[in-house]
C-alpha cells in the first residue's frame, strides 16, 4: 500500500527516540531515491535493515524531506486519523481553559506536524504549512465539522514555510459566510480580532499564561506595553488594575482594534495607543523625560534563521536597553522572545548586558514558558520556542 522509505544505517536512531522529521540527508538514495515519490506521498518509513518505523508523509524538494505522522506501519493520513488527534488536543484543551478559546492544534505538539488550529468559539482558522496537509486540506476540514462544528473555517495559509514548501500564499473561508471580526476571551477579558487581516491566525494565545501571571505587578502602574498589536498585554494590564497603559504598535489597523478591545472591555479611559517604531518611539519618550513603572517587551521573531543569531542579539540588548532607561527604581521589565534559536538563558544574558549599560542592577522573578494550548515534544526542541522573564529594576545601587 504504501512505498517504503529507506534510512542509511543508524539513521533510525532520531527517529526511534520519538522525533517525527526525516531530512534529505538520512535517506538511503541508492535504495529510494526522492526522486522517485511525488510531493505529498505517503511512505513508510523503514530503517537499513528493513524493520517499519511508521508512516510519513513526503516533499523530497524539501530538507525536511518527510514528517513522520503514525508508528502504526498500517494507518496513514487520512480523516479518521485526524478525527482522533483533534479529539484528543480537544480533550487536553477543554481539561485546562473554560472557554473555547485556545490553540487547538499545535504541530508536532499535537503529533500533527504541519497543522496549525487556533479556536475562537465556533470560529476555527487552520494553517496549513507543509505540502502533506495542504493535500489533505478536505479532510482536515471534514475533521473539524465532525469534531467541533464549528460556524466558520477560515484557511490562514499565507505563512512563510509553505514557500518553503514549494506551495502558494492564500486565504480562504471554506466553510460558513466570512466574518468580520471574530471575538474571543482570555483571563477574563473580552477581545475581538480580524481573522482574514490580522497576524497569522490573529491572535497570539502562547503568551496566555504569562499574561495572567502580569496581574500580580501592575495595580496602580504606569504600563508600557510595546509591539502591541490587539492590546493583549496592555488591556489585561489595564482590567488588573494600571491606572494608566500605553500601548505601541507600527501598525495602524493594529492599534484601531486596540481602542475597539479597550472599549469593549470598559477600559478606554485607562489605554493610549501610539503609532510608531518602536526603537523611535523609545527614543522619543527618553528624550521628553517619560518614565514608567513597567514595560512590557513582546516582538516579533529578531532571529528566524541561525545564521540570524548575532545580529538579532545586539537588537534583543538594544530594545532592552532602550526599554529599561524608561524605568522607575523598581520598576518592572516583562521582556519575551519567540525566536526558537534565542535559548532563554542568553535572552537573560542580554537583559542583564542592557541593565549594566544603563548604570542599572537587575533581579530576575519569574520566567515564563508558552502555554498549554502549545504542548511541547519532549524529542523536538523546536516546539519549546517561546520565553519571557519579568525583571525587576531596583534602585539604590
Amino acid at each position: 500500500m504504501f512505498s517504503p522509505l529507506y534510512l542509511k544505517k543508524n539513521e533510525d536512531r532520531r527517529l526511534r527516540t520519538g522525533h517525527l522529521w526525516i531530512f534529505s540527508n538520512e535517506v538511503d538514495m541508492a535504495r529510494s531515491p526522492l526522486s522517485s515519490f511525488h510531493p505529498g506521498q505517503q511512505v513508510i518509513v523503514c530503517a537499513a535493515d528493513k524493520r517499519p518505523l511508521g508512516i510519513a508523509y513526503i516533499n523530497p524538494h524539501s530538507l525536511i524531506c518527510a514528517r513522520l505522522i503514525s508508528r502504526d506501519p498500517d494507518r496513514g493520513l487520512d480523516e479518521a486519523l485526524l478525527v482522533q488527534r483533534l479529539r484528543l488536543a480537544l480533550a487536553l484543551r477543554e481539561r485546562c481553559f473554560d472557554a473555547p478559546c485556545y490553540r487547538l492544534v499545535f504541530g508536532e505538539g499535537d503529533f500533527l506536524p504541519g497543522l496549525i488550529v487556533d479556536r475562537y468559539h465556533d470560529s476555527c482558522v487552520v494553517q496549513l504549512t507543509t505540502l502533506g496537509m495542504e493535500q489533505h486540506k478536505e479532510a482536515i476540514i471534514n475533521a473539524l465539522l465532525e469534531v467541533l462544528q464549528p460556524a466558520h473555517i477560515i484557511l490562514r495559509n499565507d505563512g512563510a514555510m509553505r514557500t518553503l514548501e514549494g506551495m502558494p500564499r492564500y486565504v480562504e473561508v471554506c466553510h460558513g459566510e466570512p466574518p468580520g471580526t471574530i471575538a474571543l476571551e482570555e483571563n477574563g477579558c473580552h477581545f475581538h480580532v480580524d481573522p482574514l487581516g490580522g497576524q497569522k491566525t490573529g491572535w497570539y494565545y502562547d503568551h496566555r499564561a504569562n499574561r495572567a501571571r502580569l496581574a500580580t505587578y501592575v495595580r496602580g502602574q504606569r504600563v508600557l506595553d510595546l509591539f502591541c498589536y490587539c492590546g493583549a498585554w496592555g488591556i489585561q494590564a489595564a482590567r488588573a488594575g494600571a491606572r494608566e497603559v500605553v500601548c505601541v504598535d507600527n501598525s495602524r489597523p493594529a492599534l484601531e482594534r486596540v481602542r475597539e478591545n479597550a472599549a469593549l472591555n470598559q477600559l478606554g479611559d485607562k489605554v493610549t495607543a501610539v503609532q510608531g517604531d518602536i526603537f523611535d518611539t523609545l527614543q522619543t519618550l527618553q528624550e521628553a523625560g517619560e518614565h514608567f513603572d513597567v514595560v512590557i517587551l513582546d516582538p516579533p521573531a529578531f532571529i528566524k534563521r541561525k545564521k540570524d543569531l548575532a545580529v538579532g542579539s545586539r537588537a534583543y540588548r538594544r530594545i532592552n536597553q532602550l526599554a529599561i532607561r524608561l524605568l522607575q527604581d523598581n520598576g518592572l521589565l516583562i521582556s519575551a522572545s519567540c525566536s526558537y534559536h534565542m535559548k532563554a538563558e542568553h535572552l537573560m544574558f542580554l537583559m542583564q548586558q542592557a541593565a549594566c549599560r544603563s548604570g542599572r542592577a537587575l533581579q530576575i522573578l519569574e520566567q515564563g514558558h508558552q502555554g498549554t494550548d502549545h504542548p511541547v515534544h519532549p524529542a523536538i526542541p523546536e516546539t519549546a520556542y517561546l520565553k519571557s522573564f519579568c525583571a525587576r529594576l531596583p534602585g539604590g545601587f
